[in-house]
């Protein structure tokens, strides 16, 4: 094991030395001893505590927030501009959390009074969602907050009454170390145990983690590689438990022929900064473009690599992303028919940097080859002659968290034949937008069929919440012994009684 871990700024691909030693097995085991015995402290502090913790949190991230930036920037290369407004987003959605807490509707409360029914008298029935216990958090490397330590993980699982462990991305270890620092600070300032937030260092310490018997969960965001690694840990325990994990997408986006005709210019300059934004690097990137074959299609596609060729050098995360960029570019350059509109993928800046990308094939040329994952700034256009062929090809492509639509009114008929496929295989679909920029709200679902998730629940949101609880039924209980909010009297949060949905007043 090494004596200490190190950084590497990837706009320089300089390694530093951070100071930071990886986690002994033994400080793992130690770490998540002190959250199971803060587990049901947080649990019996009530809804109202919880809810000013997250907002604490939420406070410290911000106090810090110049500093928590400027550090990210240097493990990770993004902007400036980019890591204040993630960061931003996540003080938000640690407060969007509260207010659910706060609100209650979450805990699903449903009462059945015992009573006489058709098939005999049937006893008293309460039920609810109550925590997991310590959740593992493992976040991604091209969202360094929204994702990482103070992520949707960690927010989701402590607004459900849990306590986090969160694995340090290697790729950021000092942003990971930084964050945790300030969201220490804001547990302290609420009162919380010390257990209710850890964190560990080192790729085997995340192993140990994940296998300890204590943890109740695990959120991760990553390849499906290291995901593969985890599940497999997972498998050796003698308990299983749920893993939660977002893993590979390629969010295709279909263009229709009126839609080409009506909004060409538009489509080609906005799907060009969907493409390139923070290098290519988001999960909801729109990795292969579906347009009608013709005149319009190479106008289309002029336009489009007019507008990516003249965006900066994208700078990638780290080395690693780097080498599976590098390896799925030259699979898909070499994929049958498939030819470039931007020049060569050669780049002449320093560190992790590449040049954006398109490609362009034609539908009945399309394997899944075709097909694959490049997380960077690359956009695979393919051309379709009708939408026999397109249904066709789309069923080449895996399944992913998003599928959008470029359509215009005298689509509809045509495109509902289309819905039904698209919702099968995606998580969201979205109409005349672009799938980059996830909205942190009531309603949103970030998640989708495999391989995009290995789950039914969402990462973004307030339902997001749902994954980190398990129901717990009390039957003819003494009303002492029940929760506050299964109680009679109590009317706080919305609730099903006897089948009737009651409102909270």
């Amino acid at each position: 094991m090494p004596d200490t871990l190190t950084t590497t700024d990837p706009r320089t691909g300089i390694a530093s030395d951070t100071g930071i030693r990886p986690t002994s097995a033994d400080d793992v085991a130690a770490i998540v001893a002190r959250a199971k015995a803060a587990a049901p402290e947080i649990a019996s502090q009530g809804r109202a505590w919880r809810a000013e913790l997250l907002e604490s949190l939420a406070d410290a991230l911000e106090e810090r927030a110049d500093a928590l930036a400027a550090i990210a920037e240097a493990e990770t290369g993004l902007t400036s501009a980019r890591l204040s407004g993630e960061l931003g987003r996540t003080t938000f959605q640690l407060r969007l959390f509260a207010e659910a807490v706060r609100e209650g509707g979450f805990l699903e409360a449903a009462i059945d009074h015992a009573a006489h029914t058709a098939v005999g008298p049937q006893p008293d029935v309460r039920r609810m969602l109550v925590p997991i216990g310590p959740v593992a958090v493992f976040g991604s490397s091209n969202f360094p907050f929204a994702f990482s330590v103070p992520g949707g993980d960690t927010a989701s699982a402590l607004a459900g009454g849990n306590p986090v462990v969160a694995k340090a991305h290697s790729a950021h270890p000092l942003t990971s170390k930084a964050a945790f620092e300030a969201l220490q600070e804001g547990a302290r300032r609420a009162g919380a145990p010390r257990g209710t937030i850890g964190i560990v260092f080192g790729q085997q310490a995340g192993t140990e983690l994940v296998g300890h018997p204590d943890v109740a969960a695990v959120g991760f965001t990553g390849s499906l590689g290291a995901a593969q690694h985890l599940r497999a840990a997972i498998e050796a325990r003698q308990v299983p438990i749920p893993f939660y994990g977002e893993l590979q997408s390629v969010n295709p986006l279909i263009i229709t022929e009126a839609a080409l005709q009506a909004r060409s210019a538009e489509i080609a300059a906005a799907l060009s900064v969907s493409v390139t934004a923070s290098g290519g690097q988001l999960c909801t990137k729109p990795g292969i473009a579906f347009i009608p074959a013709g005149v319009a299609a190479d106008r289309f596609a002029a336009e489009l690599a007019t507008a990516v060729a003249a965006t900066d050098t994208a700078v990638l995360l780290n080395e690693r992303v780097l080498a599976s960029f590098s390896t799925a570019e030259e699979a898909l350059e070499g994929a049958p028919g498939v030819t470039s509109l931007t020049g060569t993928a050669e780049s002449s800046a320093e560190g992790f940097a590449v040049s954006p990308r398109v490609l362009r094939v034609r539908a009945r040329e399309v394997t899944p080859e075709h097909t694959i994952e490049a997380f960077g700034p690359l956009v695979l256009v393919v051309d379709y002659e009708d939408q026999e062929e397109l249904v066709d090809t789309l069923a080449k492509v895996p399944d992913s968290l998003t599928a959008t639509l470029h359509i215009e009114d005298a689509d509809l008929d045509g495109i509902r034949h289309l819905l039904p496929a698209l919702q099968k295989a995606s998580g969201r679909v979205v109409f005349n937008g672009y799938p980059t920029g996830v909205r942190v709200s009531w309603a949103q679902h970030h998640g989708g069929p495999w391989p995009a998730t290995n789950t039914l629940h969402t990462s973004v949101g307030v339902t997001a919440i749902r994954r980190f609880l398990r129901p717990l039924a009390w039957q003819n209980a003494p009303e002492a012994l029940l929760p506050e909010e299964l109680r009679d009297g109590y009317s706080g949060i919305p609730r099903r009684v006897d089948g009737v949905l009651v409102v909270a007043h």
